[in-house]
C-alpha cells in the first residue's frame, strides 16, 4: 500500500529498535483493564515491537501496517503466535468492522497519520468504552553518547525538529471529542545491544531521514565513527517509553 512516507528502505533496520518498556504496557493493560482473549488491533505495527507484547499478554490481535516489507517482518516475527493476524492498511482506514476492539494501539505510528482522522477511525471500530493508545520510544537525550549523536543531529540538519513525536499528546486527542479524560503512562528500559546493531539501527529513523534528505548516509556514517571509536562491542542505551491513552465517551 502506497503512503505518504515510505518506510520499505528502513525494514530491515527496524528490527535493530529497541522494545517498550515492560512496566508501561503493563500499566497501560492494567489500567484499559483487558483481559486475556480480548481483541485489539495495533495499528502501524511494523516489525511488530508492540504486537510480539500484546500478544505475550494473550490478546487477539489484529496487526494492521501498510508498508509490504515491515508487514513481512512483523509477519515472521510473530509466526509462533496464533493469536496475531496481519493485515494491509492505515491509521486513517484500517479495514477493520466497527465495534469490535477492547483497544486500539499505535506504537510509533500516530505521528505518521492524520492524527484526527486516526482518531476517528480508532473510535469506529472500538467497542463501547474501549480504550485508544499511542506510544513511543524516546532517546533519553541526558544520556552521554546520545547528546554527541544530537551534536551529529544538529550540525547536518538545518532547523531540526522532533516532528510530534516527541510532543504531549493530550491535546490533540482532546480536540477530538471523543475520549475521555487522557491518561499518561512512562516507563524506562535500558536497551543493552550490540554497538553494530544499534549503528544499523539508526537507518530506520524516518525522522532523520526525511529532514536529513541527501546528508542521511552521511548523518549515518558520522553516529558510525562516533560508536565505533567507544571501543565496545555492547552499548546500553536508556529509553524513555511514553503513552497517552484515553477511554471511547
Amino acid at each position: 500500500m502506497k503512503t505518504e512516507w515510505d518506510y520499505t528502505d528502513l525494514a530491515e533496520a527496524y528490527l535493530k529498535r529497541p522494545d517498550y518498556a515492560q512496566s508501561a504496557i503493563d500499566k497501560m493493560l492494567e489500567i484499559s483493564g483487558v483481559r486475556k482473549g480480548d481483541e485489539a488491533c495495533d495499528v502501524g505495527a511494523g516489525a511488530a515491537h508492540l504486537t510480539l507484547k500484546l500478544a505475550e499478554y494473550g490478546l487477539n490481535i489484529c496487526a494492521v501496517e501498510p508498508n509490504d516489507a515491515m508487514r513481512n517482518n512483523g509477519i515472521k516475527k510473530t509466526g509462533q503466535y496464533a493469536n496475531v493476524q496481519w493485515f494491509e492498511g492505515v491509521g486513517e482506514h484500517t479495514g477493520m468492522e466497527s465495534s469490535r476492539f477492547n483497544l486500539v494501539t499505535f506504537g510509533s505510528s500516530f505521528n505518521v497519520c492524520n492524527r484526527q482522522e486516526a482518531l476517528l477511525e480508532s473510535k469506529r471500530i472500538l467497542k463501547d468504552n474501549g480504550w485508544f493508545a499511542c506510544m513511543w520510544n524516546h532517546r533519553d537525550l541526558n544520556d552521554p553518547l546520545q547528546k554527541e549523536i544530537e551534536e551529529i543531529l544538529m550540525a547536518q540538519i538545518e532547523d531540526y525538529s522532533y516532528g510530534t513525536r516527541r510532543e504531549d499528546q493530550t491535546e490533540i486527542i482532546d480536540q477530538s471529542n471523543l475520549f475521555g479524560e487522557v491518561k499518561y503512562v512512562e516507563g524506562t528500559v535500558l536497551h543493552e545491544i550490540l554497538a553494530e546493531d544499534f549503528i544499523e539501527g539508526w537507518k530506520s529513523h524516518g525522522t532523520v531521514q526525511r529532514q536529513s534528505k541527501d546528508k542521511f548516509d552521511l548523518i549515518n556514517q558520522e553516529i558510525r565513527k562516533l560508536v565505533e571509536a567507544k571501543g565496545k562491542e555492547y552499548i546500553k542505551v536508556p529509553y524513555t517509553t511514553r503513552i497517552w491513552m484515553a477511554q471511547v465517551k
